[in-house]
């Protein structure tokens, strides 16, 4: 025989929702590490400590040629990707890191940069404080290419 009617109840299946739980009109912040070089460019979402990955991408991940990777059309793929996970997760905004080479390297961002963080912006996700962590010498190491410099 069947079951009896009053054991059949159909539940509504509960969502599982990643990330926090939070108050109407309140942000769930993350920190985006964008590192923009000439040859890559990498970002990569963190919790507000650091210590928690919450999704990594690069340049190199979205286009196929090596010499795509640091284009901004390359960082601007990466950038929809990262912002479509951290929707998964419930971050609603991010404060950037921006980083370039530095060191006694060049400390302009490469291309990818500007890409990235339009990209970031127009995705929907709000963006707290832009900050240009990119390491600078004090009295480094000697620079590449010799005394009288690369010559052509």
């Amino acid at each position: 025989m069947s079951a009896p009617a009053a054991e059949e109840k159909k539940t509504e299946p509960e969502e599982n929702k990643l990330g926090p739980t939070l108050r109407e009109g309140e942000h769930a912040f993350g920190v985006c590490h964008l590192y923009a070089s000439f040859n890559d460019t990498f970002i990569h979402v963190t919790d507000l400590s650091g210590r928690e990955t919450l999704v990594r991408r690069t340049g190199g991940m979205e286009v196929k040629a090596d010499r795509d990777e640091s284009s901004p059309y390359a960082a601007m793929m990466a950038s929809q990707k990262v912002a479509e996970r951290l929707k998964e997760l419930g971050v609603t905004a991010i404060h950037i890191k921006m980083r370039a080479t530095g060191g006694n390297k060049t400390k302009t961002p490469g291309p990818g940069a500007q890409a990235a963080m339009r990209a970031l912006a127009r995705s929907g996700l709000k963006i707290g404080r832009i900050e240009d962590c990119t390491p600078i010498a004090s009295d480094g190491t000697r620079k590449k290419g010799g005394r009288r410099g690369r010559r052509l």
